[in-house]
């Protein structure tokens, strides 16, 4: 496989498949007034674009990834950020967790991450990038920060006027909480709980419902004391999912 962003952008768009195109398009919602109205598709299936990943990932240059990010094409955006993914991951073994190397190779793909954070355009981009880099950082030491350093990247994000950058700001706490610390998710779940859109409703139930699977389920319940009555029906019923169908009732009444 080649390993120049203009050569990838060309190999992926050779895929293209009309077909398909036309219902990604309307799947994700491109059309005038809504969520991800403009955005334009090749017609790729993910393991597709993981496919073009696996090849490339290893001898990528982190340099040329601002041309695939930056790209019209959502399929190629996505290949950008899971190639950050990839590179990332490899850099965060329990092994090079305090490595000084790791963590400058770390910081500098979290950078390029948040600088580039508007091209993650769409929910599928968010979801499939956000927990394993931001969220991951967010637990590893680091040179650009401490946690206060941190908690203030996720509010500017939580603070922005773009939709994509809340939402990663709740759903990085997916990582978080598989890894045993609730805190960023009840932090964000708090901040984002009069949201108006739907899509941030059904993320920050989502969320929730995560962390009460695999932090606590009694950590979910005094969130829910405290808040279900103040709570969008969607994220409410996001975050019971897991839960008996009496207790959801419960709940939901």
């Amino acid at each position: 496989m080649n390993t120049t962003a203009k050569e990838i952008i060309e190999y992926m768009e050779s895929l293209q498949n009309e077909e398909q195109r036309c219902i990604l398009m309307g799947f994700f919602k491109t059309g005038p007034g809504e969520y991800g109205e403009g955005d334009e598709f090749l017609g790729l299936k993910v393991p597709q674009t993981r496919e073009v990943v696996r090849a490339i990932s290893k001898d990528f240059p982190l340099s040329e990834i601002p041309e695939l990010l930056l790209n019209r094409w959502h399929e190629v955006r996505l290949c950008g950020f899971l190639i950050l993914v990839a590179k990332f991951e490899k850099l965060a073994t329990k092994r090079l967790e305090n490595n000084e190397e790791a963590m400058k190779g770390r910081d500098e793909i979290l950078t390029l991450y948040l600088h580039y954070a508007e091209q993650a355009n769409n929910w599928d981009l968010v979801d499939l990038s956000v927990h394993k880099i931001l969220g991951h950082w967010l637990l590893l030491p680091s040179n650009l920060g401490d946690r206060d350093y941190k908690i203030k990247v996720l509010d500017h994000l939580a603070q922005s006027s773009c939709l994509w950058k809340q939402r990663m700001s709740i759903v990085c706490s997916w990582k978080t909480s598989q890894m045993g610390d609730p805190s960023w998710c009840l932090r964000y779940a708090e901040i984002h709980l009069h949201h108006p859109h739907d899509l941030m409703h059904k993320a920050v139930g989502w969320m929730l419902r995560e962390m009460g699977k695999r932090v606590s389920m009694d950590l979910l319940r005094d969130f829910l004391r405290q808040h279900a009555h103040e709570m969008p029906r969607t994220m409410l019923r996001y975050a019971i999912e897991k839960m008996s169908e009496a207790e959801r009732k419960e709940w939901m009444s």
